[in-house]
């Protein structure tokens, strides 16, 4: 076992410099939780146009670095800042990154983050640190696995271990092979499961890490069947005993519903009753009814097919149409399911509020206000922001799926340890079931509360994971000492 471990996490995004889902909560609470049991956890990211300096205390790390693009090569500055005390390193370019605000949705995204990730090669020249484990993460980070697998035979390179995460297996970074030349990886060899002509790069991370983790136990056994592998079930076989699952965790100092200022009225396990303070004030603040007789559901997400939203869509007009119910919906994402469920607040103007956007202040107020949290997913691997609701009250209702399944036990089938409402079947009936039931439940003001109490005693904090995670770094370090 190696003392002093030193660990590198990658990734497109990290709170607080840039957030699009839950990728960026763990890339910014799990370093934290790391260093806290005593490993060097370092946090690389691009800096993105919208990181302004104005706001951190950047330093620049030496000179510019050259990065390999296409025939010749770019250069990259390599800044330097501290969040919750981890030291946190961000690629500055003029082009991929820095001079755009959003994180994803270019179409040359598979360049912007091959470039970063020949750019993270590059910059382990440059820093006086060199980490004995990399840890990549989902398919953006997927070519540095591959490059230190096939290019890596010196120093610095040849003795870092890596581990990939796969946070979300349904985006995979598919582009043509030309992009190959580009990073200048021509070697990267065709994989089975790639079509030809493409490149696949959350299949390269898979297929070239020491070790593969995904961010439930659930969803790591989920993605070895067909029907759940996106195309990689048959890699991820040839690699199961490589393939681990660690629930992931949240930041419970971070979201904490006794000490977090942006609720307009703190509360704890103990003082639960006034956390209907907050729910007026959602009411209030969104012109909803103001009455505390009224559940009210709510969802924070990534406005994606992969949440379920056609089933939400279709059970909540039933739901609606049935019974006297609120809705509070936060988020952005797919034009049409953001044209459709503001559709559904015209047709229910006195019932649902839709508010296509994102910022955390809204966010706090919905998790420590509303009644019920709504996540019918297809597919989840982990679930930061079932987690939350849960830490600050809202009882979940969410399909057993994935994480969902690790996390939410089903209060009807388990009267004494449920923490909210499960369904299994994905379909639009089941759904709007367990959607009932939770009403039903809230009816109940006792037993409701020892729900909500149940949720909230739950321990979500990244101690125990972050050990678990501690071995597998421990592991992979072992795996590639013997391999080389």
């Amino acid at each position: 076992m190696k003392d002093n471990l030193k660990v590198l996490f990658i990734a497109a995004e990290a709170l607080p410099f840039a957030k699009v889902g839950g990728l960026a909560d763990v890339a910014s609470a799990l370093p934290k939780a790391l260093r806290e049991v005593g490993v060097d956890a370092r946090l690389l990211i691009p800096r993105y146009g919208n990181i302004r300096s104005k706001d951190y205390d950047f330093h620049r790390i030496g000179n510019s670095i050259p990065v390999p693009a296409g025939p010749s090569e770019e250069r990259v500055h390599l800044l330097q800042t501290t969040s919750d005390d981890v030291p946190v390193y961000l690629i500055w370019d003029d082009h991929y990154f820095s001079a755009r605000e959003k994180v994803y949705g270019f179409r040359d995204d598979p360049m912007r983050f091959v470039f970063f990730s020949r750019a993270i090669i590059a910059a382990l020249k440059a820093l006086d640190w060199t980490p004995d484990v990399i840890h990549a993460n989902d398919w953006h980070t997927g070519p540095v696995p591959a490059w230190l697998n096939l290019y890596g035979d010196d120093a610095p390179y040849k003795d870092i271990a890596t581990l990939f995460t796969i946070h979300n297996l349904a985006y995979q970074g598919i582009c043509g092979r030309l992009l190959l030349t580009f990073g200048q990886m021509e070697d990267v060899p065709h994989l089975r499961v790639e079509p030809p002509g493409q490149v696949n790069w959350m299949a390269q991370g898979i297929a070239h890490a020491d070790l593969i983790s995904t961010v439930s136990s659930a969803y790591a056994r989920e993605i070895l069947q067909e029907a759940s592998g996106m195309g990689l079930a048959s890699l991820l076989q040839q690699r199961e005993d490589c393939l681990f699952g660690i629930l992931s965790g949240i930041d419970v100092e971070r979201w904490n519903p006794d000490t977090d200022e942006a609720l307009p009225q703190t509360f704890d396990v103990d003082s639960l009753k006034m956390r209907l303070v907050n729910k007026t004030a959602l009411q209030r603040e969104l012109r909803l009814s103001g009455r505390v007789d009224v559940p009210l559901l709510g969802m924070v997400s990534r406005l994606d097919n992969i949440k379920g939203l056609d089933l939400l869509l279709a059970a909540l007009e039933q739901l609606l149409d049935q019974q006297d119910a609120e809705f509070v919906l936060l988020g952005t994402g797919e034009p049409a399911y953001e044209e459709k469920f503001q559709a559904l607040q015209a047709r229910f103007p006195d019932n649902v509020r839709v508010l296509i956007k994102f910022d955390e202040r809204t966010a706090r107020h919905i998790y420590g206000g509303v009644d019920a949290f709504v996540m019918p997913s297809r597919s989840e691997p982990s679930s930061v922001s079932v987690m939350t609701a849960m830490r600050y009250g809202a009882a979940p209702i969410v399909r057993a799926t994935g994480g969902l399944a690790d996390i939410v036990v089903d209060t009807d089938a388990q009267t004494d340890r449920g923490v909210g409402f499960a369904f299994e079947t994905y379909d639009e009936a089941a759904l709007l079931d367990a959607m009932q039931r939770a009403i039903a439940a809230y009816a109940d003001r006792e037993r409701w509360q020892n729900i909500q109490r149940r949720a909230m005693e739950m321990d979500f904090s990244w101690n125990a994971s972050a050990q678990a995670y501690v071995d597998l770094y421990q592991r992979a370090l072992a795996l590639h000492q013997q391999q080389s």
